[in-house]
């Protein structure tokens, strides 16, 4: 199996980070990072943090992996992470939309985790 065109990344992060954080106090916080339809995904949960600290590990391990490619100039809001319908998480590039991005998401009460596996 050739493994070139495959790339991973992963990152873990303390879901405190995100606690107590809003749109509205901590909007040039939120622009750098997510898009607009992410944080009206984590803000339609009972615990944003949670998911607003998943969806940044996910950036985190996609820009970790994009590096194998020698990808250096996608920032956290470039990267889209989404659910399908069946609720399976995926991210997306729009500059990049030839890297496919497979995701596997998990938290705990005080930590998230992502690993992403990139091809192109």
């Amino acid at each position: 199996m050739n493994f070139d065109n495959i790339s991973v990344g992963t990152d873990i992060e303390q879901i405190s980070r995100f606690e107590g954080k809003t749109p509205e106090s901590d909007a040039k916080f939120f622009s750098k990072i997510f898009t607009s339809k992410e944080l009206e995904y984590c803000f339609s949960h009972g615990s944003p943090a949670q998911h607003l600290c998943a969806r940044y590990c996910a950036k985190e391990a996609v820009v970790k992996a994009l590096s194998e490619f020698d990808i250096k100039d996608v920032y956290y809001s470039d990267i889209e992470v989404a659910n399908t319908d069946s609720g399976k998480p995926y991210a997306k590039i729009s500059k990049y939309p030839d890297v496919k991005i497979k995701l596997s998401l998990s938290h705990t009460n005080e930590t998230a985790i992502c690993v992403a596996l990139c091809s192109k």
